[in-house]
């Protein structure tokens, strides 16, 4: 359930209004096919080429924006002195995992403003250790170990004054002490905002307390969405996830589309001057003025993608009756050309009786947030971000985990891509695993995408057995949800291993009772017995497995065997299982 929100609440969206990517953004449709160059051009005149050879089409949108630190390391001060004064929670929300170039160094600022002090007093000693802000303050912690005991503990008791003076951080892991400034990859906006919506605008401070916060997004390109969600939530109260109206998404998932395209053309500034794109003619398509230090990045968006985007927008409002938004705003340059290619595409398509519009999108969150808190349905139609984002924040409201949320991505040579979300929860169940052999992955998500899967195979291949599976399965889950078998937050309880099992019960005893295909009946008839007649001790060894580290032989690149072993403890079941 969402927690309620206070009546008065002090949780707000902090986000810069100049000087970042969303006011500089300047983007164009490329007449004809041919390449590009970013270079940077200094005060002086000197020319340095950033990256050459860019391959462009013809009609795809390209465009470029600059992040101006002065003004981004400004908006970390004010709000820092504005959450002092009105003791809240700093917090800072941003996309590292993806913006992998970009985020870490707009981290790295709020990083070595909040802690300014510490940083020059000790500049010298740190700078020999190597510490880099951009790494997070684990970094700091971790390399003035290696100093002699009275430095470190000077330093130390540097940082604890910091703390003092400076407003309180959120938290990553309050008995811990990690906060939002230790590792950039810990906090990812599209995991971290929606729980604190569903916290009553709240977040954990370091005494394992929920408080309100500034929720820092220093870009306005959609800091804005999730204002507009908390400002919802102070008028109307939390969402009542029994009631409220599901939200879907037709996303544009081209490959190196928009931002999540741009690292390979993200850049810090060299020097004070300009960075430009030229064609090969040497004509310059965009030109962005820099200070030292600046972050400049370029994107891509190709024509046919959009064109195949508007048609899925389309055939969805058609097959669902729900009004289908654009979330394109007018007055940022790349979403400006976007909606000249909707205003062309869409005439081509049959849109007679249909609900189609495009609104900015701090407009389409506040018309989807109403339309869903009257229980109506409503389709997000969204760039690949927003489409990251959405697709993480109505699932956490409703269901507490984008875990338990189907994405279903039609391919351009008619495939699909099957998938389900959760990723930025994704480290803290390993760990947990590893510390304590209990893994809390809910993968209802997974089991919903291999229903679709099966469907799209048996649709496509004209296979039967495939959508009996498929059908099946779907009441296996169906049956799984009504029993409430989801993994447990504590360990020596149900985890995901016997979720997995009582749906591997489920779906065969769905398949045994299923006479459409009595080959597939005959051979999941025992197989159902042998689950049904085991299923006490199967339980028992799985949840005997718990309540002890595990060991997979790494963590980023674990070992097969050993992670094997370690995901199947029950001798029982895989003897049924292997005998299949």
């Amino acid at each position: 359930m969402m927690q309620d929100w206070p009546e008065v609440s002090k949780t707000r969206v902090g986000h810069m209004t100049s000087g970042d990517f969303y006011g500089s953004e300047k983007a164009v449709t490329v007449a004809a096919a041919g390449s590009a160059t970013i270079e940077f051009v200094s005060s002086d005149g000197s020319v340095i080429v950033l990256k050459a050879d860019i391959p462009l089409v013809a009609d795809e949108i390209i465009d470029c924006a600059v992040m101006n630190v002065k003004a981004l390391r400004q908006f970390y001060a004010d709000e820092m002195e504005e959450a002092k004064a009105d003791d809240v929670l700093l917090s800072l929300h941003l996309k590292s995992t993806m913006m992998r170039v970009s985020d870490p160094i707009i981290f790295g600022h709020c990083v070595s403003v909040y802690y300014k002090d510490v940083l020059a007093k000790h500049a010298a000693v740190l700078g020999e250790l190597g510490v880099n802000p951009d790494n997070g303050v684990a970094e700091l912690y971790t390399k003035i170990q290696s100093l002699p005991e009275a430095k470190r503990e000077e330093i130390e008791g540097d940082i604890g004054e910091v703390y003092s003076a400076r407003p309180e951080l959120a938290m990553v892991n309050s008995s811990r002490g990690i906060t939002h400034l230790h590792v950039p990859s810990d906090v990812i906006i599209d995991a971290t905002m929606p729980v604190i919506v569903r916290d009553g605008g709240r977040t954990w401070g370091p005494d394992n307390e929920l408080h309100d916060t500034i929720a820092m997004i220093p870009d306005r390109s959609y800091s804005t969405i999730y204002q507009a969600t908390i400002e919802d939530c102070q008028k109307h109260g939390a969402f009542d996830p029994s009631t409220i109206g599901s939200v879907s998404n037709v996303g544009l998932m081209a490959q190196k589309a928009e931002e999540y395209g741009s690292h390979d053309k993200t850049f810090k500034a060299p020097g004070n001057g300009a960075i430009r794109v030229v064609d090969t003619s040497g004509a310059t398509l965009m030109e962005q003025s820099v200070e030292e230090g600046d972050i400049f990045r370029m994107c891509q968006t190709k024509d046919e993608p959009i064109q195949d985007w508007v048609k899925l927008a389309v055939n969805r409002a058609r097959a669902t009756g729900s009004p289908a938004i654009f979330w394109l705003d007018p007055n940022r340059a790349h979403d400006a050309e976007q909606i000249k290619k909707v205003d062309q595409f869409l005439p081509t398509h049959d849109t007679v009786g249909l609900d189609i519009r495009t609104m900015s999108p701090i407009d389409a969150m506040r018309f989807t947030l109403a339309r869903s808190r009257a229980g109506q349905d409503t389709i997000s139609v969204t760039g690949n971000v927003l489409r990251d984002y959405l697709t993480d924040l109505f699932p956490i409201l409703e269901l507490g985990t984008s875990a338990k949320l189907l994405s279903i991505v039609p391919l351009l040579d008619g495939g699909g891509l099957f998938e389900t979300g959760a990723g930025g929860s994704a480290p803290r169940h390993v760990q947990q695993f590893l510390e304590e052999g209990h893994l809390r992955w809910d993968s209802l998500g997974e089991f919903c995408a291999l229903v679709v899967s099966f469907e799209h195979f048996g649709e496509t291949h004209k296979n039967d057995k495939a959508k009996l599976l498929a059908e099946t399965l779907d009441q296996a889950i169906g049956q799984h949800l009504e029993d409430r078998r989801g993994p447990s937050r504590r360990v020596n309880e149900l985890d995901t291993r016997g979720s997995h099992f009582y749906l591997a019960l489920h779906w065969a005893e769905a398949l045994a009772k299923q006479t459409q295909d009595t080959e597939l009946q005959a051979h999941f008839t025992e197989v159902a017995q042998q689950l049904s007649a085991n299923k006490d001790r199967i339980v028992q060894e799985l949840i005997d497995a718990q309540g002890q580290p595990v060991d997979i032989g790494g963590y980023y690149h674990p070992n097969v065997e050993m992670t094997a072993n370690a995901m199947r403890p029950s001798d029982t079941l895989n003897a049924i299982v292997d005998a299949i």
